[in-house]
């Protein structure tokens, strides 16, 4: 394809309302290197104008490994007998926002396995008392629940959630989530965002029955839901799960995959997943961020538990001590020219009065 044709396809996707699905495929199949550095370039300008040069941290705090799921990617899976799980004590998540906050980072990301026994009111008082200590964010990523329970998360002070479709295909997501619902998981994202939530959704690249044609109605989705948030990581087989044996996302179509996310997204909040930071034991967030990408994940799970979240192996940043990793993404950031944002990281997809309203509820 000439780089006139790619010029003019980049500009189609970026101004349809609805992009055609053979324009966001023929970009997917770019393969030729000066085609896919006009995606990258065309995406990076994209993010400038949208979302501007700073980096948002978004300090993470992986609180149980538990799960009721047998996810076919995913090692925390029920069926996952090798894993040691662990649950964290009030003190213990405490301890870690405050961590978050001393590092001048101003969003938590509560996060766990879809487990049966979280107790909604448990999980409504910690939401509370994060929020009477620090002032910060709080992003829920706890999984399907119901409408009531998110109601009361709501109520209680988070303000985002973060729930990954992993594909928007309906049978391949079935095929991947034995006993699990696409019609429950879209029930989920409705809900969450008619509860007012600043919501988040995702896919894996890589999947296995995963093809070109399913990653541009990804895309497609990505534009319809118009979320607050997207994020896009390449699929790292977990020797305990039934995909084992297949191959690792590639990292350039993931790379692709985060270009299109952020032209047909405009400013929606995408991070360098901490995955594609994880691949083949190399550090290539840099590249998601001159794709697109505006965010960064540090990790403050503490340090004995982090090996025991996992959900697909050689996670980076492990065994670091948690004020490690704001530092180094400091270093990465400034690399690229550009600098760390540490402001909350609110909605752009709102106005302020509309955030101030929803803070209110």
């Amino acid at each position: 394809m000439s780089v006139l044709h790619t010029q003019a396809v980049l500009e189609r996707v970026f101004a349809a309302k609805r992009p055609q699905r053979g324009d966001v495929e023929t970009l997917l199949r770019l393969d030729d290197e000066r085609d896919t550095s006009l995606l990258f370039d065309f995406a990076d300008d994209v993010r400038r104008r949208f979302v501007g040069a700073g980096v948002l941290l978004r300090g993470i705090i992986e609180f149980s490994s538990f799960c009721r799921n047998a996810c076919a990617y995913c090692g925390l899976s029920r069926t996952n007998t090798q894993l040691r799980r662990y649950r964290l004590t009030d003190a213990e998540i405490l301890a870690a926002a405050e961590n978050i906050c001393e590092a001048g980072i101003r969003t938590i990301v509560l996060q766990s396995g879809e487990e049966d026994n979280l107790d909604a009111d448990w999980l409504s008082q910690m939401i509370a008392e994060v929020k009477a200590r620090f002032d910060v964010a709080i992003t829920l990523s706890v999984g399907e629940r119901r409408r009531d329970e998110y109601a009361l998360w709501r109520e209680a002070g988070a303000d985002r959630y973060l729930l990954k479709m992993e594909t928007s295909d309906a049978a391949l997501y079935e095929s991947l989530h034995p006993g699990m619902s696409f019609e429950n998981r879209m029930r989920c994202l409705r809900d969450l965002g008619e509860l007012g939530y600043q919501t988040g959704t995702g896919n894996l690249v890589g999947l296995k029955g995963q093809t070109v044609e399913s990653l541009a109605e990804d895309i497609l989705f990505f534009k319809e839901g118009d979320f607050d948030m997207l994020s896009v990581s390449p699929f790292i087989p977990h020797a305990q799960t039934p995909l084992a044996a297949e191959p690792t996302g590639d990292l350039e179509m993931t790379l692709k995959m985060t270009a299109l996310t952020r032209i047909v997204s405009g400013n929606a909040h995408i991070p360098a997943t901490t995955a594609i930071g994880s691949l083949a034991g190399r550090d290539e967030r840099p590249k998601a961020l001159r794709a697109g990408a505006n965010v960064l994940m540090p990790n403050f799970t503490p340090t004995p538990y982090r090996r025991q979240y996992e959900i697909y192996p050689n996670k980076r940043c492990v065994d670091e001590n948690a004020g490690a990793c704001p530092m180094c993404m400091a270093g990465m950031v400034a690399a690229l020219g550009r600098w760390v944002d540490y402001g909350r990281g609110d909605s752009l997809k709102r106005s302020d009065a509309d955030l101030v309203q929803a803070q209110r509820d």
